[in-house]
């Protein structure tokens, strides 16, 4: 049979049929907290149960490929990604559609098959221009798949604020009309960042998870009894931990505290930004050791991520990019993280010493349980989307082969093996 490669579109619709049973076979899986070897099947852009197949159905594979030992995991998620590759999804509306184009099509290669674009702190005029334009998507050869916008602040601490611009930054609520009056709809929100200890705060909470909005605290000045009240309105997450909050003290541990708190009623997951630059190998040790099942790997890219090294334009800020850094021209202050989600995947191996398979699991389960996703992204259950990837794992580090979505391969490694697809004439088939 001829080889296929499978990064050319025109292979990729001779190659898949929404009818078609496929069976990669000569793999190893990343399910259930482990690695198995077994075949991984998939038909109509889903994971399929063999079972049933071969005895109810009594049907065989019409496609087999090949996959020479690869690993196969979930494709990893990204909750927060503010930009990529010129493009910053907060300031510049004009070229909105472009800039989601050139990121979700570039972050294939990094492993990430589903995103949350990430609006910082911004004008209401601006909320109310994006907004309707990011709409939730499926993925496809075009790019990674939307699940909503993740909005970081502008209800935020002044104090906390990092990066984000001091004058667009709303430090009170009077009531939830005001989140109405900033953002406009929030139809395709999934996520958004506010700090607790605002006046006005805990109410806006309880009302964005009543609408099945994921309510993470951040960018805060809040302490420990602060993030409490929170998490018992309806908080659930905690935006890029230890960065933009209170440090960790023991007499009061500010946020932090709330990875082993015994007054939240429910689990806690966090974002980490694994880049070696953020968070401190040590720190990272101690967030994991402490609460590892609610550790979420994020990049909190920003519009550097995947430019070459050197001086670059965005929007009003001149950076330097050198190795992982950027760094606002003239200054050693960081212009935000430009790490890709595989780097930190085999940057948080490296630096907190965990599993691979942990490694992965923190890209790609717990973001979509974080958010709600879990029934269909983030896993290789049965029934689960067929977004996922081939690895080759060399020791505790992983590199990218083959990206699928929907069970089309969007994206090859210039360096990976060609898939062969086999095709079966089953005449006997019923």
């Amino acid at each position: 049979m001829p080889s296929i490669d499978p990064s050319s579109s025109s292979n990729l619709k001779q190659q898949v049929s929404r009818s078609k049973i496929y069976q990669l076979k000569n793999c190893r899986l990343v399910r259930d907290g482990k690695i198995v070897k077994d075949d991984f099947w998939f038909r109509d852009g889903q994971i399929l149960n063999p079972e049933p197949v071969f005895f109810t159905e009594k049907a065989r594979a019409d496609v087999t490929v090949d996959c020479q030992d690869a690993l196969i995991c979930p494709g990893f998620i990204d909750i927060q990604l503010n930009g990529g590759y010129g493009y910053d999804f907060s300031s510049d509306p004009e070229h909105l559609e472009e800039g989601v184009a050139k990121v979700s099509k570039g972050i294939l290669s990094t492993g990430v098959t589903s995103f949350c674009p990430t609006v910082v702190t911004s004008s209401p005029e601006l909320y109310h221009q994006v907004l309707p334009r990011l709409k939730p998507r499926p993925g496809g050869p075009e790019g990674a798949g939307i699940l909503g916008v993740h909005l970081e602040g502008p209800f935020i601490s002044m104090e906390k604020k990092g990066a984000h611009q001091p004058e667009f930054i709303r430090n009170s609520l009077q009531s939830v009309q005001d989140l109405s009056d900033v953002y406009g709809a929030l139809d395709n929100v999934t996520m958004v960042t506010i700090a607790p200890e605002l006046p006005g705060a805990l109410d806006a909470i309880a009302h964005l998870a009543n609408k099945w909005v994921t309510v993470s605290l951040g960018h805060s000045n809040g302490n420990l009894e602060d993030g409490e009240a929170a998490m018992n309105k309806g908080a659930t997450f905690i935006t890029h931990l230890f960065n933009a909050m209170l440090p960790f003290h023991h007499r009061d541990p500010g946020l932090v505290g709330l990875l082993t708190s015994r007054k939240v009623p429910h689990p806690v997951h966090y974002g980490i930004i694994a880049d070696g630059i953020h968070t401190h190998p040590a720190a990272l040790r101690i967030a994991h050791r402490t609460h590892p099942e609610g550790l979420v790997l994020v990049t909190d890219a920003m519009a550097a991520m995947g430019l070459s090294e050197g001086e670059h334009q965005i929007g009003q800020m001149k950076v330097n990019v050198s190795g992982q850094c950027a760094r606002l021209v003239g200054s050693d202050t960081l212009a935000g993280s430009i790490v890709t989600m595989d780097y930190c995947v085999r940057q948080f191996i490296k630096d907190a010493g965990v599993s691979l398979v942990e490694a992965i699991e923190a890209a790609t389960k717990h973001p979509a349980l974080a958010i709600g996703h879990s029934h269909c992204k983030g896993s290789l259950n049965y029934g689960a989307d067929a977004d996922f990837l081939l690895l080759r794992d060399q020791g505790d580090s992983i590199s990218i082969l083959h990206t699928f979505i929907a069970g089309v391969c969007v994206y090859s490694a210039p360096t990976a093996p060609h898939l062969e697809y086999v095709h079966h004439h089953h005449t006997d088939k019923k």
